[in-house]
């Protein structure tokens, strides 16, 4: 059984990892800096690098001084399996208990590390085997597979175009209260009116209505099936 400060360590290394190769679902993973460790999991780089060394000795993963470190693929199936259990709680609090996105995260943090397997199961099930939790991110399924997800940001599209959101990320929850409130969320069709680079500000219009949008919007909100008016 691996330790809760493990299994974070795992996520963390996973999550920074993995970029996508041209938007067709397909992941890369690249080695991870002991920085952007320290940075994503607030801990001191000292502390880190004892970890990774930890991470290297249980064969979870490849640690090499001033060159990063890549998980193995004990280390990485580990780590989506703790991903899988964090996504489908997400889900599981949005939709069974009623709790808002942005306050399913920090909840899932906490229980994603004391659930069963049967428990994984059960919900899984109830929830009809889901892809995507409710920010739109993947949920690994049961033997390791990452659903597809699109890269390309809001701010990759010019005037006129349309598209729909896919995911909008989960990491702040009043960027999320905000994204509800003008209805950013997973799904919903979105054209843009207008573009300013001066002010890096984007126009939207969602349904019937018109929102000005900065550029941390623009680049934390996923789309996809982007196409022109006359496409």
């Amino acid at each position: 059984m691996l330790t809760q400060a493990i299994q974070d360590y795992l996520k963390a290394i996973y999550k920074l990892s993995e970029h996508s190769e041209g938007g067709n679902g397909d992941t890369k993973v690249g080695a991870v800096t002991t920085n952007d460790l320290a940075r994503e999991l607030k801990v001191a780089p000292a502390s880190v690098t004892n970890m990774l060394k930890r991470l290297s000795e249980m064969h979870l993963a490849s640690y090499t001084s001033y060159k990063g470190v890549t998980l193995s693929e004990a280390g990485s199936k580990a780590a989506l399996e703790i991903i899988r259990h964090h996504r489908l709680l997400e889900l599981y609090l949005k939709e069974a208990l009623g709790y808002s996105w942005d306050k399913v995260h920090d909840e899932a943090e906490t229980l994603e590390h004391h659930i069963s397997e049967e428990f994984e199961d059960r919900i899984a099930a109830m929830l009809g085997d889901p892809s995507y939790d409710p920010h739109g991110d993947p949920i690994p399924s049961k033997n390791g597979t990452v659903p597809p997800t699109s890269t390309t940001p809001l701010a990759a599209l010019e005037t006129g175009m349309n598209a729909v959101v896919s995911r909008v990320s989960d990491a702040n929850p009043e960027f999320l209260r905000y994204c509800a409130s003008v209805g950013i969320v997973p799904r919903a069709e979105v054209q843009i009116i207008a573009k300013t680079p001066s002010s890096q500000t984007l126009t939207l219009r969602i349904g019937t209505s018109d929102h000005v949008v900065g550029s941390v919007v623009a680049e934390q909100v996923f789309i996809e099936n982007s196409k022109s008016p006359h496409s």
